[in-house]
């Protein structure tokens, strides 16, 4: 392992495999649920912005027409004719955010674009870390039903053996018996294995955006389990990188910063609020007269609201964004150490995987010797047939328990990788 380098960003592309790479790419094209977290991300952006155009005036055009009788409601006993109006011109509104109010509210909008956008990376990166998951499934499947496939075939020929020896007196009828029950209970291991294979393949191609039906490779032979290489060096990242890189580290400070925005805001509302407003327009009784200069009017307002009693509610809810913010703090730390209890656990890891290689490795060499001697002793008539039996039983268990462990230490290597991993698809 290589401490205190960082994986790229495209981590998988350090097993070497281009099948892995093609699906990789597949997968970044067109699963559904990236597809969701990218258009979240966009949408957050947009109501930045939104909320960004609320620091400057708001201007408006206003226009209108109308025709009117006034009664003595509003000129007491002097009556005008009834009469057609016409009106042009412009309405400007601004806030003074002497408070910060209006600042902290679009800093907590950006604190939440922020939490979008490593809510991206850290959707891409277990889309990726599961389609690995699945692919090294298939791999690894593919290769123990060949294997019980291969042994069912030897079951069949001893079968085979042992009936003509049967019938030639050679052996009893429980030695046959014995051959066939083997065949029988060896043939129970393959459906639960090939309905792995089933499960693994139709989740890959809901992965990539495809129906299981649909997937063209639905039921493409991947490459042989032997064919698959380990990364030659294993970035590891320390834990002062890891909290500035892992995806859910950075979402749940993003979440931090926005509780703290929100603070501001509550904090500003219990100020009054200043604004200003001003319009400018052409009023008059005819069109053509509209832009004359003497139908300008204008007018300038200033207004402050301060708030006098509300019942509690403005400092109630300053007080529960505080509470947020605890919440939040607490969700950071828990998430940082989670992080690190995951990676440790990962290390160790890929440690016992080593150690557990080693032993099916030879735990397998063991049991083939084993059958192979099990058999001589068999046709030299030392052993009876269920001796064999037994040994090739543990010849199988040995194979199959040997893929198990190459399985495991691929999926844990590509885990590793993915804990300590880069910044994900928007850092790539």
């Amino acid at each position: 392992m290589a401490f205190g380098e960082t994986p790229p960003n495209e981590w998988w592309t350090l097993f070497q495999n281009e099948e892995l790479n093609r699906l990789m790419q597949q997968a970044k094209e067109g699963n559904y649920s990236l597809a969701a977290a990218r258009s979240s991300l966009a949408q957050a952006e947009e109501l930045l912005a939104a909320r960004s155009g609320t620091r400057l005036p708001q201007v408006n055009l206003v226009g209108g027409a109308g025709r009117q009788q006034m009664g003595a409601q509003a000129l007491g006993d002097f009556r005008l004719p009834t009469f057609t109006y016409y009106g042009i011109g412009a309405d400007v509104r601004y806030t003074l955010d002497y408070t910060g109010g209006i600042a902290r509210s679009i800093e907590q909008q950006q604190a939440q674009a922020e939490y979008y956008k490593h809510e991206l990376d850290a959707a891409w990166l277990s889309l990726t870390g599961n389609v690995a998951v699945q692919y090294f499934t298939i791999v690894f499947t593919q290769a123990q039903i060949q294997a019980l496939e291969e042994l069912l075939a030897e079951d069949r020929t001893n079968v085979d053996l042992v009936t003509r020896a049967q019938q030639a007196g050679m052996v009893t009828k429980v030695d046959e018996l014995s051959a066939r029950a083997q065949l029988a209970q060896d043939a129970t291991l393959l459906p639960p294995l090939r309905q792995q294979l089933d499960t693994a393949r139709h989740a890959l191609a809901v992965l990539l955006g495809k129906a299981p039906g649909e997937w063209a490779d639905a039921q493409t032979q991947f490459t042989a389990a032997s064919d698959l290489k380990l990364p030659d060096r294993l970035p590891v990242s320390l834990p002062s990188e890891l909290v500035r890189q892992r995806p859910d580290i950075l979402s749940a400070e993003s979440q931090l910063h926005a509780a703290t925005a929100a603070v501001g805001v509550a904090t500003s509302n219990l100020f009054p609020q200043i604004t200003l407003s001003g319009n400018a327009s052409h009023q008059a009784t005819s069109t053509g007269r509209l832009f004359d200069a003497s139908s300008l009017a204008w007018g300038v307002i200033s207004g402050i609201t301060a708030p006098l009693f509300d019942g509690g509610t403005l400092r109630a809810e300053r007080r529960a964004a505080l509470q947020a913010v605890q919440t939040n703090a607490a969700n950071y730390q828990q998430t940082v150490l989670q992080s690190f209890e995951q990676v440790a656990n990962l290390l160790q890891a890929a440690r016992h995987d080593e150690e557990l290689l080693i032993s099916q490795t030879e735990a397998m060499q063991t049991a083939r010797s084993s059958v192979d001697l099990a058999r001589k002793s068999y046709s030299a008539g030392n052993v009876g047939v269920l001796n064999v039996l037994v040994a090739e039983r543990q010849s199988l268990q040995a194979r199959l328990g040997l893929l198990d462990a190459q399985s495991k230490r691929f999926v844990n290597t590509a885990q590793l990788l993915l804990a300590v991993g880069g910044s994900g698809l928007s850092g790539g």
